[in-house]
């Protein structure tokens, strides 16, 4: 549970400080910033190389918030 917390924490601070205008992309940039953090954290823990481990976390995130985005741009609700 602390995990998530933590994980949270920067893209609610982003909620509350941005105009709406900018958010979706600074949301989407910072839950990728975060991917490749846990990417890396999830490397040094599994003895496996960072960039590398970092760089699929980060693709198949951006990936899977693309392909939502798009689902949710198709049935008209995505913002």
């Amino acid at each position: 549970m602390d995990t998530f917390a933590a994980g949270a924490f920067l893209p609610l601070l982003m909620v509350l400080v941005l105009p709406s205008s900018a958010l979706m992309w600074s949301l989407a940039g910072s839950s990728l910033l975060f991917l490749a953090l846990l990417g890396v954290i999830a490397a040094r823990a599994g003895g496996a190389p960072l960039l590398v481990s970092a760089t699929r976390v980060t693709f198949w995130g951006a990936l899977a918030m693309g392909l939502t985005a798009a689902v949710g741009a198709l049935f008209g609700v995505a913002a």
